[in-house]
């Protein structure tokens, strides 16, 4: 970059003040040039300003612009006499009146103070960081010579691009500084339980290479692991006949963890395995009931467009007997006390520690808004599944009982799988979210869900009584940070910027003494923004107001990774939400759940990090903090 030596303070100082008295010397010519042009109180608006011509009248003048010589023979101009027989001033229709005078004063200081302002940084510019600034340099002047200043090339058309010379310390200087780690030696202790692959259990109800995983199974035990998180599939289980239940593979393994004295948490999974992010193997719902979906597809969740999902049953036949004369609730009642009674010796040794109970796509409490299948990817803001004849009764009894039978529709204006808020006229800012329908129709579709979790939450706890049960909560954090959470809405999330959407959620949980089991406590939201700004999420943001949301009831909270994780920052992001700092009331997870053990996990160096990360979980000292 170009420099040249300082100035004095003196004369800088001068500079400026020339430079301000100038300018302002040139606007008071301005405003004279406005206020003789409107001195006779009328100036033509709309005509060009090629030409002024002068057109006088009893010793006053009229400034009119105009393009070309012809035009002011065409004008129309009214010229009535005074008494004495001497041309009045001309009137003119279609005028503008001048700017009042204290406007132009405003104006005119407004202009002064940006321009001290700017000078102002300008000799700063020249005076401490040598910068070869001219006297009336414009912004364009400053972004260049600041571009230079960090190794780019700005040439004189404004092409800018990095010189070859300055790439390899642009690198070096992206390498972010390693974080100071908090020491967790003495906090209290949380339980991690590492999730087991998808597909330990075949189709036939199986146990796939028990001794690859005896082995894995020890090497967990020997970093001092609490247990292990299974899903027990719905259909496997139950795949071929009603009330029929093969749970031997489950008994195999559920051996195998208590000879190694480790835990489990099991999932009553009542969804299809297959198609989602992180999904290797394909388990759809039992046989028997994709027959009934064959010939009445609205058990299953739809869209607008009438695509249906079988990922898992609609939420509108829980209490419809179609299910070979079973309601979807009574279904799910029998499967989880045929659990129960099977297993009996391994609740009654603690071996069980908790049963999370299904309620969803993934498992998760919540509407399969983004299905991948359907096209949907991130950050798209998904779709409302509503659209099922069972839910569209529901909504339609809703609307009558509102006294608004009209309001018996989803809204038209919602947008597809993968548009963004702005693009839709219901979720925009000022959008029709907010309108009397929009309320109206996100209350009932986010009470739909509270219900559904209530029923299935009820029977479970008749299920498995005196053992700890669960729900899992999607961490929908992307468009977080728009009014409207366009994303959480269409999942159900009621929680817009103005209302808290999980306080009914975690009222019920309350009700029914659960815990909850909330997701992606590794995310950042600065790496959000930088590997997807365009999606204005905030992980961090959401995990805080669900968290205290949960707290501030006094359920247990637990939780899990949402995406592989083996870095030592996502582990430390993990713990501070594990332990907040500061918490007055000392208040942490009951349990963390690492997604999932894998060969990669497996990996000396990532597991060497998952053993350290075990440690700090348990409040345990370790040796090499980044102080």
């Amino acid at each position: 970059m170009d420099r040249m030596g300082g100035t004095s303070d003196e004369e800088e100082e001068e500079e400026i003040e020339m430079e301000i008295k100038e300018e302002d010397e040139e606007d008071d010519e301005d405003d004279d040039m406005d206020e003789g042009r409107g001195g006779g109180g009328t100036i033509l608006a709309g005509i060009g300003i090629e030409q002024m011509v002068n057109i006088g009248g009893a010793g006053e003048n009229v400034y009119y612009r105009i393009q070309q010589p012809q035009q002011l023979q065409q004008m129309q101009l009214q010229q009535p006499q005074h008494q004495g027989g001497e041309v009045g001033q001309m009137v003119v229709v279609g005028v503008r009146r001048s700017r009042p005078k204290e406007e132009k004063e405003r104006t005119k200081l407004r202009e002064r103070h940006r321009r001290a302002i700017t000078a102002r940084i300008l000799a700063g510019l020249r005076r401490h960081g040598n910068y070869n600034l001219r006297v009336r340099a414009d912004i364009n002047d400053v972004i260049a010579a600041l571009a230079r200043e960090a190794g780019w090339v700005v040439l004189p058309d404004g092409t800018t691009f990095p010189s070859r010379s300055s790439s390899t310390s642009q690198q070096m200087m992206a390498i972010p500084p390693k974080m100071q780690e908090r020491d967790f030696a003495g906090t209290p202790y949380v339980p991690v339980y590492v999730m087991l692959p998808l597909g330990v259990i075949n189709m036939k109800c199986e146990l796939m290479d028990p001794d690859g995983l005896l082995k894995q199974l020890r090497i967990l035990k020997s970093v001092n692991v609490d247990g292990v998180m299974v899903d027990c599939w719905w259909g496997i289980v139950e795949s071929h006949v009603p009330l029929e239940y093969n749970w031997s593979g489950y008994k195999r393994l559920f051996q195998m963890v208590r000879d190694l004295k480790l835990k489990l948490q099991v999932v009553m999974s009542f969804h299809e395995c297959g198609g989602n992010v992180g999904d290797d193997v394909c388990i759809p719902l039992p046989h028997w009931v994709a027959e009934i979906g064959r010939t009445n597809p609205d058990i299953f969740f739809t869209d607008r467009e009438g695509r249906r999902n079988p990922e898992c049953l609609t939420w509108g036949i829980d209490k419809e007997r179609v299910l070979r004369g079973r309601t979807a609730v009574e279904v799910y009642f029998d499967y989880m006390r045929s659990f129960r009674i099977e297993f009996d010796e391994f609740f009654e040794d603690g071996v069980i520690s908790e049963i999370e109970v299904g309620l969803g796509p993934c498992g998760e409490l919540r509407y399969p808004s983004y299905p991948v299948k359907h096209g949907w990817r991130y950050p798209g803001i998904g779709e409302f599944q509503c659209y099922d004849q069972y839910l569209l009764k529901s909504l339609r009894k809703a609307a009558e009982a509102r006294g608004h039978s009209f309001w018996a529709r989803g809204p038209d204006n919602a947008g597809t799988y993968n548009s963004r808020p702005h693009e839709t006229g219901f979720f925009c800012d000022g959008g029709d979210y907010d309108s009397y329908y929009g309320r109206f129709f996100l209350g009932w579709y986010a009470q739909v869900l509270v219900d559904h979790a209530d029923r299935v939450l009820s029977l479970a706890k008749l299920a498995f009584e005196g053992t700890c049960i669960a729900a899992k909560i999607s961490g929908i954090h992307w468009w977080y940070k728009t009014a409207s959470h366009a994303a959480e809405l269409a999942a159900g999330f009621y929680n817009p910027c103005n209302r808290d959407g999980y306080a009914s959620i975690v009222a019920m949980l309350n009700k029914h003494a659960a815990a909850l089991n909330f997701t992606c406590v590794e995310l950042r939201t600065l790496d959000q923004h930088e590997d997807f700004p365009e999606a204005l999420a905030d992980p961090e943001g959401l995990v805080w107001q669900v968290l205290n949301a949960a707290w501030d009831v006094g359920i247990p909270v637990a939780s899990e990774n949402a995406l592989p994780c083996h870095d030592r920052d996502g582990y430390n992001k993990i713990l501070e939400n594990a332990k907040p700092m500061n918490d007055p009331d000392g208040r942490h997870l009951a349990a963390f759940t690492y997604l999932r053990l894998s060969t990669d996990l497996m990996e000396r160096s990532n597991f060497s990090e998952f053993e350290r990360f075990v440690k700090r979980m348990h409040g345990e000292a370790v040796l090499d903090l980044q102080l």
